[in-house]
């Protein structure tokens, strides 16, 4: 990483005293290891939502983020709590949490991881994300435009989602999360040309968020099928050709796309899988931006917070007990691919 060779030049330049106290993380912020996570954490988030920084005393960013965090939380007088976790020294709850990159922050409330955000934030946006969660004014936190119109679809009220998602993005068009899910009911619905147009300032993010490109993909298929002769194609047509001639990546793209475009993701997985099998870098790694993407749209939504009989909560984690990570079927399914991906570019 960038800002990972970063800290280490800088270090190189002190001594070993002064670079260790250089990277202390702020010192308002509670440490959490596994010996006090349970106290800290999981019991406290019963009464009070935590917000977890996952960090490292080599990340330029991790050293950036915590000021920032803790001028918030001072801000918010007493609404959550802040706690941090250094990823390098407790790696089986950076594990249990799924860390892949740091600075990670998760918000935890009444046991149960509720959502995160990754990487160096303004507090401007730090705000934005626990407004989403916390309770004003000690009452009840409202429902976001995302969870309204999530209501919504589930009641068969489409138009009315919609709406209230165009709405949401109109008076705040930062709003990523009721963008993501403009997008995706746009393109549920068929209407390819306004989900295009939705997606395209999400586009030219830096960096752009996997799921905004997830939905590029998407897009790509449904509009391949439409405008690609091949896109009217049956299954054996495809197959017939790649009888012929294995290394026809063109072919299986295209029948990949048909698939995606079918809803038959594990199919379409297997078919990108056969690419990057035999050439990771055709077409300037198509295949496997493809099948990412197709992993993030099958990857479940973050469980809403709620704790079973058995003392876990809905992602897995114990109240009590050593941290563990239960994984529904379509996150095993989703994990199962991965390191199939994983397999083939290694």
């Amino acid at each position: 990483m960038d800002a990972r060779q970063h800290a280490i030049v800088l270090t190189s330049f002190l001594t070993a005293s002064n670079a260790l106290s250089a990277f202390q993380a702020p010192p308002n912020m509670i440490d959490v290891t596994l010996a006090n996570f349970e106290q800290e954490v999981i019991q406290a988030s019963m009464t009070i939502p935590v917000l977890v920084d996952f960090w490292a005393p080599w990340c330029g960013p991790c050293k950036s983020l915590g000021p920032i965090l803790e001028k918030v939380e001072t801000a918010y007088e007493g609404r959550f709590k802040l706690v941090k976790i250094d990823s390098d020294q407790e790696q089986q709850i950076g594990a249990a949490f799924g860390i892949k990159s740091i600075p990670t922050c998760i918000l935890l409330m009444n046991g149960q991881p509720v959502d995160g955000f990754t990487g160096a934030q303004t507090e401007g946006k730090i705000k934005e994300f626990l407004d989403k969660h916390l309770p004003a004014d000690n009452g009840p936190a409202a429902p976001s435009e995302a969870e309204q119109a999530q209501a919504m679809m589930e009641s068969g009220d489409l138009q009315s989602a919609q709406d209230t998602l165009a709405e949401a993005l109109a008076v705040n068009p930062a709003n990523d999360e009721a963008r993501f899910d403009y997008v995706k009911l746009l393109i549920r619905t068929g209407q390819l040309a306004a989900a295009k147009s939705a997606l395209a300032p999400a586009l030219v993010q830096i960096p752009m968020q996997l799921r905004f490109e997830a939905l590029k993909h998407w897009l790509l298929a449904l509009e391949f099928v439409s405008t690609d002769p091949r896109g009217q194609w049956g299954l054996p047509q495809f197959d017939a050709l790649i009888a012929q001639n294995k290394r026809d990546f063109e072919t299986r793209l295209a029948k990949a796309q048909l698939l995606m475009s079918q809803g038959a993701w594990v199919a379409a997985m297997d078919e990108l899988l056969e690419i990057i099998m035999r050439d990771k870098t055709w077409n300037e790694q198509t295949p496997r931006k493809t099948f990412v993407a197709i992993l993030e749209l099958l990857t479940p939504p973050k469980p809403k917070p709620a704790q079973d009989a058995s003392g876990k909560t809905a992602a897995g984690i114990e109240i009590l007990g050593k941290v563990v990570v239960e994984e529904d079927p379509q996150l095993a399914l989703v994990s199962a691919y991965r390191r199939k991906l994983s397999m083939m570019l290694n």
